[in-house]
Protein backbone atom coordinates (compact mmCIF):
# COMPACT_ATOMS: atom_id res chain seq x y z
CA UNK A 1 0.00 0.00 0.00
CA UNK A 2 1.24 3.49 -0.87
CA UNK A 3 -0.19 6.88 0.03
CA UNK A 4 1.32 10.37 -0.18
CA UNK A 5 0.21 13.81 0.95
CA UNK A 6 1.99 16.22 -1.36
CA UNK A 7 5.71 15.66 -0.84
CA UNK A 8 5.15 13.64 2.36
CA UNK A 9 5.15 9.86 1.92
CA UNK A 10 2.81 8.46 4.57
CA UNK A 11 2.81 4.85 3.36
CA UNK A 12 5.29 3.03 1.17
CA UNK A 13 5.18 -0.77 0.87
CA UNK A 14 2.87 -1.10 3.89
CA UNK A 15 1.43 -4.61 4.28
CA UNK A 16 -1.15 -5.87 6.75
CA UNK A 17 -2.95 -9.21 6.93
CA UNK A 18 -5.59 -9.79 9.63
CA UNK A 19 -7.40 -13.10 10.12
CA UNK A 20 -10.83 -13.81 11.55
CA UNK A 21 -10.77 -14.92 15.15
CA UNK A 22 -7.63 -12.98 16.10
CA UNK A 23 -6.63 -9.75 17.79
CA UNK A 24 -4.01 -8.17 15.57
CA UNK A 25 -1.92 -5.27 16.91
CA UNK A 26 -0.55 -2.58 14.59
CA UNK A 27 2.23 -0.58 16.24
CA UNK A 28 4.79 2.01 15.22
CA UNK A 29 6.16 5.43 16.03
CA UNK A 30 4.05 8.56 15.75
CA UNK A 31 3.88 9.40 12.06
CA UNK A 32 4.71 5.83 10.97
CA UNK A 33 1.49 5.67 8.94
CA UNK A 34 -0.79 3.63 11.21
CA UNK A 35 -3.78 5.99 11.13
CA UNK A 36 -3.39 6.50 7.37
CA UNK A 37 -3.49 2.75 6.77
CA UNK A 38 -6.56 2.34 8.99
CA UNK A 39 -8.29 5.26 7.30
CA UNK A 40 -7.85 3.57 3.92
CA UNK A 41 -9.34 0.36 5.31
CA UNK A 42 -12.32 2.27 6.74
CA UNK A 43 -12.96 4.18 3.51
CA UNK A 44 -11.89 7.63 4.68
CA UNK A 45 -8.88 7.79 2.32
CA UNK A 46 -8.05 6.29 -1.04
CA UNK A 47 -4.65 4.69 -1.70
CA UNK A 48 -2.28 5.90 -4.41
CA UNK A 49 -1.37 2.28 -5.08
CA UNK A 50 -2.14 -1.10 -3.58
CA UNK A 51 -5.19 -3.28 -2.96
CA UNK A 52 -7.54 -4.25 -0.13
CA UNK A 53 -9.03 -7.73 -0.03
CA UNK A 54 -11.73 -8.95 2.35
CA UNK A 55 -12.97 -12.54 2.35
CA UNK A 56 -11.34 -13.12 -1.03
CA UNK A 57 -13.02 -10.14 -2.70
CA UNK A 58 -10.81 -7.27 -3.86
CA UNK A 59 -11.82 -3.67 -3.27
CA UNK A 60 -11.73 -1.48 -6.45
CA UNK A 61 -8.49 0.43 -7.11
CA UNK A 62 -10.33 3.67 -6.39
CA UNK A 63 -10.74 2.49 -2.79
CA UNK A 64 -14.19 2.54 -1.26
CA UNK A 65 -16.54 4.78 0.67
CA UNK A 66 -17.18 4.64 4.38
CA UNK A 67 -20.68 3.28 3.70
CA UNK A 68 -19.26 0.51 1.51
CA UNK A 69 -16.81 -0.32 4.28
CA UNK A 70 -19.66 -0.49 6.81
CA UNK A 71 -21.67 -2.72 4.49
CA UNK A 72 -18.73 -5.12 4.40
CA UNK A 73 -18.61 -5.14 8.20
CA UNK A 74 -15.71 -2.74 8.88
CA UNK A 75 -16.24 -0.60 11.98
CA UNK A 76 -13.64 1.90 13.18
CA UNK A 77 -13.15 3.61 16.53
CA UNK A 78 -11.29 6.81 15.66
CA UNK A 79 -8.37 8.32 17.54
CA UNK A 80 -9.87 11.76 16.91
CA UNK A 81 -13.48 11.73 17.96
CA UNK A 82 -16.19 11.73 15.25
CA UNK A 83 -19.00 13.02 17.44
CA UNK A 84 -21.40 15.95 17.14
CA UNK A 85 -20.64 18.13 20.19
CA UNK A 86 -24.09 19.70 20.63
CA UNK A 87 -25.98 16.40 20.49
CA UNK A 88 -26.40 14.12 23.48
CA UNK A 89 -24.66 10.78 23.70
CA UNK A 90 -27.88 8.97 22.84
CA UNK A 91 -28.46 11.19 19.80
CA UNK A 92 -24.90 10.54 18.59
CA UNK A 93 -25.47 6.81 18.90
CA UNK A 94 -28.70 7.17 16.91
CA UNK A 95 -26.78 8.71 14.01
CA UNK A 96 -24.90 5.46 13.56
CA UNK A 97 -27.87 3.08 13.58
CA UNK A 98 -30.90 4.99 12.34
CA UNK A 99 -30.62 3.96 8.69
CA UNK A 100 -29.73 0.41 9.59
CA UNK A 101 -32.90 0.03 11.70
CA UNK A 102 -35.22 1.58 9.10
CA UNK A 103 -38.15 3.96 9.50
CA UNK A 104 -38.23 7.59 10.61
CA UNK A 105 -38.27 7.20 14.39
CA UNK A 106 -35.01 7.02 16.31
CA UNK A 107 -34.51 3.51 17.76
CA UNK A 108 -33.94 4.80 21.30
CA UNK A 109 -35.35 1.74 23.10
CA UNK A 110 -33.12 -0.60 21.07
CA UNK A 111 -30.09 1.64 21.68
CA UNK A 112 -30.68 1.69 25.43
CA UNK A 113 -30.92 -2.09 25.60
CA UNK A 114 -27.75 -2.55 23.56
CA UNK A 115 -25.85 0.08 25.58
CA UNK A 116 -26.84 -1.62 28.83
CA UNK A 117 -25.54 -4.93 27.47
CA UNK A 118 -22.25 -3.27 26.41
CA UNK A 119 -21.92 -1.69 29.86
CA UNK A 120 -22.27 -5.07 31.53
CA UNK A 121 -19.78 -6.70 29.14
CA UNK A 122 -17.06 -4.02 29.18
CA UNK A 123 -17.50 -1.80 32.22
CA UNK A 124 -17.65 1.21 29.87
CA UNK A 125 -20.14 3.80 31.09
CA UNK A 126 -21.25 7.27 30.03
CA UNK A 127 -24.29 9.47 30.67
CA UNK A 128 -26.16 9.37 27.36
CA UNK A 129 -28.41 12.30 28.32
CA UNK A 130 -25.53 14.79 28.46
CA UNK A 131 -24.42 16.78 25.37
CA UNK A 132 -21.06 15.55 24.09
CA UNK A 133 -19.50 19.00 24.49
CA UNK A 134 -20.01 18.67 28.26
CA UNK A 135 -18.42 15.22 28.50
CA UNK A 136 -14.82 14.65 29.54
CA UNK A 137 -12.38 13.34 26.96
CA UNK A 138 -12.50 9.90 28.57
CA UNK A 139 -16.29 9.82 28.40
CA UNK A 140 -16.18 10.75 24.71
CA UNK A 141 -13.80 7.87 24.03
CA UNK A 142 -16.19 5.45 25.72
CA UNK A 143 -19.04 6.83 23.61
CA UNK A 144 -17.01 6.31 20.41
CA UNK A 145 -16.44 2.67 21.33
CA UNK A 146 -20.12 2.17 22.14
CA UNK A 147 -21.12 3.72 18.81
CA UNK A 148 -19.12 1.18 16.81
CA UNK A 149 -20.07 -1.82 18.96
CA UNK A 150 -23.76 -1.02 18.41
CA UNK A 151 -23.28 -1.96 14.74
CA UNK A 152 -21.82 -5.38 15.65
CA UNK A 153 -18.93 -5.20 13.11
CA UNK A 154 -17.20 -8.27 11.65
CA UNK A 155 -13.92 -6.35 11.36
CA UNK A 156 -13.38 -4.08 14.35
CA UNK A 157 -10.68 -1.43 13.95
CA UNK A 158 -9.61 0.57 17.02
CA UNK A 159 -7.17 3.48 16.77
CA UNK A 160 -5.68 4.16 20.22
CA UNK A 161 -8.86 3.22 22.15
CA UNK A 162 -7.18 2.86 25.56
CA UNK A 163 -5.32 6.19 25.61
CA UNK A 164 -7.95 7.95 27.74
CA UNK A 165 -9.39 5.04 29.72
CA UNK A 166 -8.88 4.22 33.39
CA UNK A 167 -6.95 1.02 34.22
CA UNK A 168 -10.11 -0.91 35.13
CA UNK A 169 -11.73 0.17 31.85
CA UNK A 170 -8.66 -0.91 29.89
CA UNK A 171 -8.89 -4.38 31.43
CA UNK A 172 -12.56 -4.59 30.50
CA UNK A 173 -11.93 -3.47 26.94
CA UNK A 174 -9.06 -5.91 26.36
CA UNK A 175 -11.21 -8.73 27.72
CA UNK A 176 -13.98 -7.67 25.33
CA UNK A 177 -11.59 -7.66 22.36
CA UNK A 178 -10.56 -11.23 23.15
CA UNK A 179 -14.20 -12.28 23.37
CA UNK A 180 -15.11 -10.55 20.10
CA UNK A 181 -12.22 -12.27 18.36
CA UNK A 182 -13.32 -15.57 19.86
CA UNK A 183 -16.69 -15.09 18.18
CA UNK A 184 -14.99 -15.06 14.79
CA UNK A 185 -14.43 -11.34 14.28
CA UNK A 186 -11.16 -9.83 13.11
CA UNK A 187 -9.99 -7.25 15.65
CA UNK A 188 -7.33 -4.74 14.59
CA UNK A 189 -5.87 -2.69 17.43
CA UNK A 190 -3.52 0.29 17.29
CA UNK A 191 -1.91 1.00 20.66
CA UNK A 192 1.27 2.62 21.91
CA UNK A 193 1.49 0.83 25.26
CA UNK A 194 3.42 -2.33 24.50
CA UNK A 195 2.27 -4.05 27.69
CA UNK A 196 -1.33 -3.81 26.46
CA UNK A 197 -0.33 -5.06 23.02
CA UNK A 198 1.50 -8.07 24.41
CA UNK A 199 -1.37 -8.90 26.76
CA UNK A 200 -4.07 -9.08 24.11
CA UNK A 201 -2.58 -9.62 20.63
CA UNK A 202 -2.31 -12.89 18.73
CA UNK A 203 -0.15 -11.31 16.03
CA UNK A 204 1.74 -8.04 15.66
CA UNK A 205 2.65 -5.87 12.67
CA UNK A 206 5.14 -3.02 13.03
CA UNK A 207 5.19 0.01 10.70
CA UNK A 208 8.27 2.20 10.46
CA UNK A 209 8.46 5.25 8.19
CA UNK A 210 5.38 4.04 6.33
CA UNK A 211 6.68 0.53 5.62
CA UNK A 212 6.03 -2.82 7.25
CA UNK A 213 9.20 -3.94 9.02
CA UNK A 214 7.90 -6.77 11.20
CA UNK A 215 5.07 -9.33 11.01
CA UNK A 216 5.11 -11.91 13.79
CA UNK A 217 3.12 -14.10 16.14
CA UNK A 218 2.94 -12.69 19.67
CA UNK A 219 4.80 -15.71 21.06
CA UNK A 220 7.89 -14.88 18.99
CA UNK A 221 8.45 -11.29 20.17
CA UNK A 222 9.15 -9.36 23.36
CA UNK A 223 8.52 -5.76 24.33
CA UNK A 224 12.18 -5.02 23.65
CA UNK A 225 12.22 -6.62 20.18
CA UNK A 226 9.04 -4.76 19.19
CA UNK A 227 10.52 -1.46 20.42
CA UNK A 228 13.68 -2.19 18.44
CA UNK A 229 11.60 -2.68 15.29
CA UNK A 230 9.60 0.49 15.98
CA UNK A 231 12.36 2.96 16.79
CA UNK A 232 15.65 1.14 16.33
CA UNK A 233 16.49 1.65 20.00
CA UNK A 234 15.29 -0.81 22.63
CA UNK A 235 16.68 1.48 25.34
CA UNK A 236 13.54 3.60 24.81
CA UNK A 237 11.88 1.19 27.24
CA UNK A 238 14.42 1.67 30.01
CA UNK A 239 13.55 3.81 33.02
CA UNK A 240 16.34 6.15 34.15
CA UNK A 241 17.53 5.88 37.72
CA UNK A 242 15.83 8.29 40.08
CA UNK A 243 17.95 11.22 41.22
CA UNK A 244 17.89 13.03 44.52
CA UNK A 245 15.15 15.62 44.85
CA UNK A 246 16.37 19.17 45.44
CA UNK A 247 13.27 20.79 46.82
CA UNK A 248 13.25 24.56 46.53
CA UNK A 249 10.90 27.40 47.37
CA UNK A 250 7.13 27.03 47.22
CA UNK A 251 6.01 28.04 43.74
CA UNK A 252 2.25 27.47 44.01
CA UNK A 253 -0.39 26.62 46.58
CA UNK A 254 -3.79 24.99 46.29
CA UNK A 255 -5.92 25.65 49.36
CA UNK A 256 -8.71 23.12 49.10
CA UNK A 257 -12.16 22.95 50.58
CA UNK A 258 -12.63 22.36 54.28
CA UNK A 259 -12.84 18.59 53.68
CA UNK A 260 -9.96 18.55 51.21
CA UNK A 261 -6.19 18.64 51.43
CA UNK A 262 -3.99 21.67 50.87
CA UNK A 263 -1.35 21.17 48.19
CA UNK A 264 2.02 22.91 48.05
CA UNK A 265 4.08 22.76 44.86
CA UNK A 266 7.82 23.35 45.28
CA UNK A 267 10.59 24.05 42.81
CA UNK A 268 12.49 20.95 41.71
CA UNK A 269 9.71 18.50 42.61
CA UNK A 270 7.21 16.54 40.53
CA UNK A 271 3.89 16.03 42.29
CA UNK A 272 1.68 13.40 40.70
CA UNK A 273 -2.10 13.38 40.93
CA UNK A 274 -3.70 10.04 40.07
CA UNK A 275 -7.37 9.28 39.72
CA UNK A 276 -10.10 7.68 37.67
CA UNK A 277 -11.40 9.98 34.92
CA UNK A 278 -14.23 12.23 36.09
CA UNK A 279 -13.15 12.79 39.70
CA UNK A 280 -12.13 16.42 39.30
CA UNK A 281 -8.83 16.20 37.40
CA UNK A 282 -9.93 18.71 34.77
CA UNK A 283 -10.99 21.29 37.34
CA UNK A 284 -7.80 20.88 39.36
CA UNK A 285 -5.50 21.12 36.32
CA UNK A 286 -7.28 24.17 34.94
CA UNK A 287 -7.33 25.88 38.34
CA UNK A 288 -3.60 25.27 38.91
CA UNK A 289 -2.83 26.62 35.43
CA UNK A 290 -4.96 29.73 35.97
CA UNK A 291 -7.49 28.74 33.30
CA UNK A 292 -10.45 28.31 35.64
CA UNK A 293 -11.65 30.10 38.74
CA UNK A 294 -12.38 28.03 41.82
CA UNK A 295 -15.49 28.19 43.96
CA UNK A 296 -14.50 26.32 47.11
CA UNK A 297 -10.70 26.44 46.92
CA UNK A 298 -8.06 29.15 46.53
CA UNK A 299 -4.99 29.10 44.32
CA UNK A 300 -1.77 31.12 44.62
CA UNK A 301 0.18 30.97 41.36
CA UNK A 302 3.53 32.43 40.22
CA UNK A 303 4.16 34.40 37.06
CA UNK A 304 5.01 32.10 34.18
CA UNK A 305 2.79 29.01 34.22
CA UNK A 306 3.12 26.41 31.45
CA UNK A 307 0.10 24.24 30.75
CA UNK A 308 -0.01 21.01 28.74
CA UNK A 309 -3.74 20.26 28.29
CA UNK A 310 -5.03 16.74 27.81
CA UNK A 311 -7.07 17.67 24.72
CA UNK A 312 -4.61 19.08 22.20
CA UNK A 313 -7.30 19.47 19.53
CA UNK A 314 -9.62 21.68 21.58
CA UNK A 315 -7.28 23.44 24.01
CA UNK A 316 -3.74 23.07 22.70
CA UNK A 317 -3.75 23.85 19.00
CA UNK A 318 -5.74 25.41 16.16
CA UNK A 319 -5.61 22.87 13.36
CA UNK A 320 -5.99 25.38 10.51
CA UNK A 321 -3.07 27.51 11.82
CA UNK A 322 0.44 26.60 10.78
CA UNK A 323 3.03 25.49 13.31
CA UNK A 324 4.57 28.94 13.72
CA UNK A 325 1.18 30.51 14.35
CA UNK A 326 0.44 27.88 16.98
CA UNK A 327 3.76 28.58 18.69
CA UNK A 328 2.84 32.27 18.66
CA UNK A 329 -0.34 31.47 20.62
CA UNK A 330 1.82 30.62 23.62
CA UNK A 331 4.75 32.98 23.08
CA UNK A 332 3.18 36.22 21.89
CA UNK A 333 4.02 37.95 25.18
CA UNK A 334 7.74 37.07 25.05
CA UNK A 335 9.83 40.26 24.55
CA UNK A 336 12.28 38.29 22.38
CA UNK A 337 9.66 37.87 19.64
CA UNK A 338 8.19 41.38 19.75
CA UNK A 339 9.36 44.52 18.02
CA UNK A 340 8.36 47.84 16.52
CA UNK A 341 7.21 50.95 18.37
CA UNK A 342 6.34 49.99 21.91
CA UNK A 343 7.00 46.33 21.05
CA UNK A 344 3.48 46.15 19.65
CA UNK A 345 4.24 43.79 16.77
CA UNK A 346 5.25 40.15 16.55
CA UNK A 347 8.59 39.37 14.90
CA UNK A 348 7.52 36.45 12.76
CA UNK A 349 11.07 35.69 11.67
CA UNK A 350 12.01 35.08 15.32
CA UNK A 351 8.91 32.94 15.87
CA UNK A 352 9.69 30.91 12.74
CA UNK A 353 13.26 30.31 13.91
CA UNK A 354 11.98 29.25 17.32
CA UNK A 355 9.45 26.89 15.73
CA UNK A 356 12.13 25.28 13.55
CA UNK A 357 14.28 24.78 16.65
CA UNK A 358 11.36 23.03 18.38
CA UNK A 359 10.74 20.83 15.33
CA UNK A 360 14.37 19.71 15.40
CA UNK A 361 14.75 19.32 19.17
CA UNK A 362 11.48 17.50 19.76
CA UNK A 363 11.62 15.37 16.61
CA UNK A 364 8.33 16.66 15.20
CA UNK A 365 7.63 15.00 11.85
CA UNK A 366 6.35 17.66 9.50
CA UNK A 367 7.05 19.19 6.11
CA UNK A 368 8.05 22.45 7.80
CA UNK A 369 7.05 25.33 10.05
CA UNK A 370 4.40 26.46 7.55
CA UNK A 371 2.53 23.14 7.65
CA UNK A 372 -0.94 23.24 9.21
CA UNK A 373 -1.03 21.76 12.70
CA UNK A 374 -4.04 19.69 11.63
CA UNK A 375 -1.88 17.88 9.06
CA UNK A 376 0.31 16.35 11.78
CA UNK A 377 -0.34 12.98 13.35
CA UNK A 378 -1.86 13.09 16.82
CA UNK A 379 1.46 12.25 18.45
CA UNK A 380 3.32 14.97 16.57
CA UNK A 381 0.63 17.49 17.52
CA UNK A 382 1.25 16.55 21.15
CA UNK A 383 4.99 17.03 20.71
CA UNK A 384 4.35 20.53 19.36
CA UNK A 385 2.23 21.44 22.40
CA UNK A 386 4.85 20.08 24.80
CA UNK A 387 7.66 21.87 22.96
CA UNK A 388 5.83 25.20 23.05
CA UNK A 389 4.91 24.98 26.73
CA UNK A 390 8.26 23.80 28.05
CA UNK A 391 10.28 26.42 26.16
CA UNK A 392 11.88 29.07 28.32
CA UNK A 393 11.89 29.06 32.11
CA UNK A 394 8.39 28.54 33.48
CA UNK A 395 7.98 28.74 37.25
CA UNK A 396 5.19 26.16 37.29
CA UNK A 397 4.39 23.37 34.83
CA UNK A 398 0.95 21.80 34.87
CA UNK A 399 1.00 18.65 32.75
CA UNK A 400 -2.36 16.99 32.16
CA UNK A 401 -1.91 13.56 30.54
CA UNK A 402 1.15 14.93 28.65
CA UNK A 403 2.00 11.67 26.83
CA UNK A 404 -1.51 10.80 25.70
CA UNK A 405 -1.28 9.50 22.13
CA UNK A 406 2.53 9.27 22.11
CA UNK A 407 4.50 6.20 21.11
CA UNK A 408 7.03 4.61 23.45
CA UNK A 409 9.89 6.81 22.25
CA UNK A 410 7.77 9.97 22.33
CA UNK A 411 6.55 9.24 25.85
CA UNK A 412 10.11 8.58 26.99
CA UNK A 413 11.19 11.89 25.46
CA UNK A 414 8.49 13.88 27.28
CA UNK A 415 9.34 12.13 30.54
CA UNK A 416 13.00 13.00 30.03
CA UNK A 417 12.07 16.64 29.45
CA UNK A 418 10.10 16.79 32.70
CA UNK A 419 12.98 15.16 34.56
CA UNK A 420 15.41 17.62 32.96
CA UNK A 421 13.31 20.57 34.13
CA UNK A 422 13.03 19.05 37.59
CA UNK A 423 16.84 18.95 37.91
CA UNK A 424 17.60 22.33 36.31
CA UNK A 425 19.23 25.18 38.23
CA UNK A 426 16.07 27.29 37.88
CA UNK A 427 13.74 24.31 38.27
CA UNK A 428 9.99 24.88 38.14
CA UNK A 429 7.43 23.15 40.29
CA UNK A 430 5.77 20.42 38.25
CA UNK A 431 2.35 18.91 38.82
CA UNK A 432 1.49 15.84 36.77
CA UNK A 433 -2.24 15.11 36.54
CA UNK A 434 -2.56 11.78 34.78
CA UNK A 435 -4.91 8.82 34.42
CA UNK A 436 -1.85 6.72 33.50
CA UNK A 437 -0.87 5.22 36.83
CA UNK A 438 2.45 3.90 35.52
CA UNK A 439 3.37 7.42 34.40
CA UNK A 440 2.55 8.90 37.81
CA UNK A 441 4.58 6.23 39.61
CA UNK A 442 7.58 6.60 37.30
CA UNK A 443 7.88 10.39 37.53
CA UNK A 444 6.47 11.60 40.83
CA UNK A 445 8.35 12.54 43.99
CA UNK A 446 5.06 12.83 45.87
CA UNK A 447 1.72 11.31 44.87
CA UNK A 448 -1.86 12.32 45.60
CA UNK A 449 -5.08 10.62 44.61
CA UNK A 450 -8.15 12.59 43.59
CA UNK A 451 -11.36 10.82 44.62
CA UNK A 452 -14.72 12.55 44.27
CA UNK A 453 -12.92 15.90 44.09
CA UNK A 454 -10.90 15.33 47.28
CA UNK A 455 -7.10 15.25 47.29
CA UNK A 456 -5.35 12.75 49.56
CA UNK A 457 -1.60 12.24 49.80
CA UNK A 458 -0.42 8.65 49.35
CA UNK A 459 2.00 7.47 52.07
CA UNK A 460 5.43 6.39 50.83
CA UNK A 461 4.76 2.76 51.75
CA UNK A 462 1.72 2.66 49.44
CA UNK A 463 3.35 4.18 46.35
CA UNK A 464 2.98 1.02 44.29
CA UNK A 465 0.66 0.16 41.43
CA UNK A 466 -1.51 -1.89 43.76
CA UNK A 467 -1.52 0.67 46.57
CA UNK A 468 -2.29 3.75 44.48
CA UNK A 469 -4.66 1.79 42.23
CA UNK A 470 -6.72 0.70 45.23
CA UNK A 471 -7.07 4.31 46.35
CA UNK A 472 -8.09 5.40 42.83
CA UNK A 473 -10.80 2.75 42.60
CA UNK A 474 -12.47 4.13 45.72
CA UNK A 475 -14.01 6.63 43.31
CA UNK A 476 -16.17 4.02 41.62
CA UNK A 477 -17.39 2.25 44.75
Amino acid sequence: MRRTFGSVVALDDARLEVARGEVHALVGENGAGKTTLLSILAGHLTPDAGTIEIDGLAIPDRGWTTREAWDRGVGMVHQHFALVPRLTGEENLSLGVRRARGGWALPTDWIRRRVEAIREETGLDVDLRTPVEELSIGERQRLEIMKVLLRDPRILVLDEPTAVLAPSEVDGLLTLLRRLAGEGRAVLLVAHKLDEVLRVADRITVLRNGSTVLESDRSKVTARSVAEAMVGDAEALDTPERTEVRVGDIRARWLGRDDGTDLELRAGEIVGVAGVEGNGQRTLARALSGRELTIDGRVHLPEGVAYIPQDRGREGLIGSFDLTENVALGHHGDPDVRGGPGALFLRWSALTARTREMIHTFGIRTSGSRAAAGSLSGGNQQRLVVARELHGSPKLVVAENPTRGLDVAGARFVHDQLRRLRGADQAPAIVLVSTDLDEVLALSDRIYTLVRGRLTEVPAAERTREGVGARMLEASE
